[in-house]
């Protein structure tokens, strides 16, 4: 349904190494980047893909309270990383990697805020033994 998302965010450069460090792990690069002027914006995405997710220079970033957006994960160690990161690289824990079985019975997630205030999430609903890697 979705082909892109963007979010506004204060400092390009402070969420580009943040960004950088948490999608790394989940398999996701930085597939394209503009820090030229007030429109600075980096695209990430798949290798040879296109951007999905996409972090664009604003003066003001509002955040809607509810709002969370959740990075599909290839495996639970991938989201174990996804998490180090984010704590290490200026994000905020909102609930650290694990089990979530009010979600389903295989539902292994972990929750940060990044430096911005957005709610995010790497996420895998698979059996153990059905993880990619």
């Amino acid at each position: 349904m979705l082909h892109h998302l963007s979010f506004g965010v204060t400092d390009i450069q402070r969420s580009a190494i943040f960004y950088d460090a948490v999608l790394t792990p989940l398999g996701y690069i930085r597939v394209w980047e503009d820090f030229e002027g007030d429109d600075a914006a980096v695209g990430y995405g798949i290798e040879g893909g296109g951007d999905k997710f996409a972090i664009k220079l604003c003066t003001h970033v509002a955040i809607g309270q509810g709002f969370h957006l959740a990075f599909s994960a290839t495996n639970r160690a991938a989201v174990d990383a996804f998490y180090s990161a984010a704590i290490a690289n200026g994000g905020t824990d909102n609930g650290p990697a694990g089990l979530r079985p009010d979600y389903g019975e295989h539902y292994y997630a972990a929750f940060v805020i990044d430096p911005d205030g957005y709610r995010i999430e790497a996420v895998i609903n698979t059996p153990l033994e059905s993880s990619f890697n």
